[in-house]
């Protein structure tokens, strides 16, 4: 995937229609006829190999859509031969880094269940933007392979064991809550979880120096969601190894943050379930109680993510978290607003929401800010409970998802929401179909922003 400088690594040249025309009228004779020859235009995903008088390669022209930065180079790893390269242009550091982890991006395979080819081109990584770098390489590709695993091979415990491992190799407190306990403890998560031959839990990571700012990160961990009593049909059922994705996507955050430093005292909470179907599971009209005495009516036991969420967002506030990120493939609604490439983020503080919008579009990330709409309470609250895990109506469901969410944050806390897809539907340069990465890339930017690094 990526070597250390090396000056004679054949260049990459990166390229649009104006730099294209730039590096011609410093070329030479022989170059430009290659070019004008092979008809080579700098288009997305296209390449051009050119040799020197000796007939050996001597650099890549690869084209790349004018703004773009973070896939400038993700056609490359497979279509280049095998060989050491380096990125030739003129960037800003923090240009190339992300052209740099876009390469990294296209270099993953998913290779546990069938073998897949290996990337023979290597490129060069600059000392000074390696660590981090490879750091989110590693945390995206960790959020894919987990995505990508099936249920059949990843349950609760599974989970509870590679946040373990984590953990270990980054010297943190680990700890898991299940069984009767959990049951006493986190009555939610444990109602949920109940049904399936695989039992629930709750995974709890800590790591960091007590004097430092208490940050918590909240995944839902749904390993597989048949929608319980209420059940979904096959086309809905079919991906739903990926309900697992927030706790992917707060694993992989943590990975970032304790292997960069953050400057932060991090605690990570997964309530970790499967919404099963048996003669003991939840049913609609239940009413049931939550870790800090809320009753939920269940309106749908489909809606379940909400429900295990609230138990470990109040242990999250118990143990004096000062600001909540919490991430959940929560609602189909919100894909039907913003589709698969746009998660929203709901936050409490309209300016820092704000912030990481500008953030997230600038590095490739994007998310778009949703609004706490307080008009909207009443439809998350039935006649007989305190709450309803479903609306009223048949509209706005991330933003009533949201609005429950928020009912178990403590008033005054700093709180961010992601709704996630975690998943490309169809194959792009470096964004294999399968889980994905959302999100995870910019609120590590914002977060190191406002806490620094060791």
């Amino acid at each position: 995937m990526f070597i250390r400088p090396d000056a004679s690594a054949v260049p990459i040249i990166s390229v649009d229609q104006p730099a294209l025309d730039r590096w011609l009228n410093s070329a030479t004779s022989s170059q430009r006829i290659w070019v004008d020859s092979s008809n080579f235009q700098p288009e997305p995903g296209r390449c051009l190999l050119l040799p020197d008088e000796h007939g050996k390669l001597s650099a890549v022209l690869a084209g790349r859509a004018p703004a773009d930065r973070l896939w400038a180079l993700a056609a490359l790893p497979t279509v280049l031969p095998k060989g050491e390269y380096r990125l030739q242009a003129d960037w800003p550091d923090e240009e190339v880094a992300r052209a740099m982890l876009g390469w990294g991006l296209a270099c993953y395979r998913f290779d546990r269940y069938k073998s897949q080819p290996e990337i023979q081109a290597r490129l060069c990584l600059p000392a000074e933007q390696a660590r981090e770098v490879e750091a989110l390489v590693a945390a995206s590709c960790q959020v894919r392979d987990l995505v990508n695993t099936p249920a059949i091979d990843l349950g609760p415990g599974e989970l509870a064991e590679l946040a373990e491992s984590l953990a270990r190799e980054h010297n943190a407190a680990f700890s898991v809550v299940d069984g009767p306990e959990l049951a006493e403890q986190f009555p939610a998560v444990h109602v949920v979880g109940q049904a399936a031959s695989r039992p629930p839990c709750l995974i709890r990571i800590q790591w960091g120096d007590p004097a430092d700012p208490p940050l918590a990160l909240v995944g839902k961990g749904v390993i597989f969601d048949s929608g319980g009593l209420s059940i979904k049909p096959t086309s809905g059922m079919v991906l739903m190894k990926k309900d697992m994705g927030g706790a992917a996507h707060v694993l992989g955050l943590a990975r970032v943050i304790m292997t960069l430093g953050l400057k932060v005292n991090l605690r990570v909470y997964i309530p970790a379930v499967e919404n099963a179907i048996a003669g003991n599971a939840y049913r609609p009209s239940d009413i049931i109680r939550t870790r800090n005495g809320t009753t939920v009516e269940i309106g749908n036991t489909d809606a379940e993510g909400r429900v295990i969420l609230s138990d470990a967002l109040t242990l999250a506030c118990e143990e004096g978290a000062e600001r909540i990120i919490d991430f959940a493939t929560l609602t189909g609604a919100a894909r039907v607003a913003l589709g698969e490439d746009l998660p929203p983020i709901y936050g409490r503080d309209t300016a820092a929401t704000r912030q990481i919008q500008d953030l997230s579009f600038a590095l490739e990330d994007p998310l778009w800010p949703m609004p706490l709409f307080d008009g909207y309470r009443s439809q998350i609250r039935p006649a007989i409970a305190d709450l309803s895990n479903t609306g009223s109506s048949k509209f706005a469901g991330s933003v009533t998802a949201a609005l429950f969410l928020d009912h178990f944050v403590d008033p005054g806390l700093d709180w961010f929401h992601l709704d996630i897809y975690a998943w490309n539907l169809s194959d792009r340069p470096g964004r294999p179909a399968g889980g994905e990465a959302q999100g995870l890339r910019a609120i590590w930017a914002w977060l190191k922003q406002r806490y620094g690094q060791a």
